[in-house]
């Protein structure tokens, strides 16, 4: 039997987190506005301020977490690992820099490594939500990262005897 990979599921209601640069805010409450509809019938996750101006003015309920400079987008990270977060919509701003850039892109990394949908603008944001997966369920097969990690202590192991 081969278990170099393991089967996970995106649940048809999907846990979706939005985050947004201080000059993205408004795109991003612009964009959810627009998918409205869709973005009802999901569990909604984001960043401090981005949660509460998408709540406020979408009238969406979206659950808070911190700043991203106060460990926001790693607590966002930390759901992906835990197979609590499906889809990451952070509409980033490439042309100012980040005081919390390391942690952008560690979040950027884990949702890479666990295969899941990230958007990073509006384009890839549209495709994503109007995609026929966002109506069911999806199956994708990630590395079996259990085993890996076993294999690598056994390599260590008799490398040290």
């Amino acid at each position: 039997m081969d278990n170099s990979a393991v089967e996970f599921v995106i649940g048809k209601q999907k846990n979706i987190a939005l985050i947004a640069h201080d000059n993205k805010k408004g795109e991003i409450i612009e964009w959810c506005k627009q998918h409205e509809d869709i973005l009802k019938k999901h569990f909604l996750f984001g960043t401090g301020t981005t949660a509460r101006m998408v709540a406020e003015h979408t009238g969406l309920p979206v659950r808070g977490f911190n700043s991203g400079p106060l460990g926001g987008d790693l607590q966002i990270g930390a759901r992906i690992v835990d197979n609590k977060i499906d889809i990451v919509i952070f509409f980033s701003d490439p042309l100012t820099a980040q005081p919390h850039d390391p942690d952008v892109k560690a979040l950027l990394r884990i949702a890479q490594v666990y295969d899941i949908p990230i958007a990073n603008n509006k384009a890839t944001a549209d495709f994503i939500i109007t995609s026929s997966f966002m109506d069911r369920e999806y199956t994708h097969q990630l590395i079996n990262f259990k085993k890996t990690v076993e294999e690598r202590a056994v390599r260590l192991d008799e490398s040290i005897d």
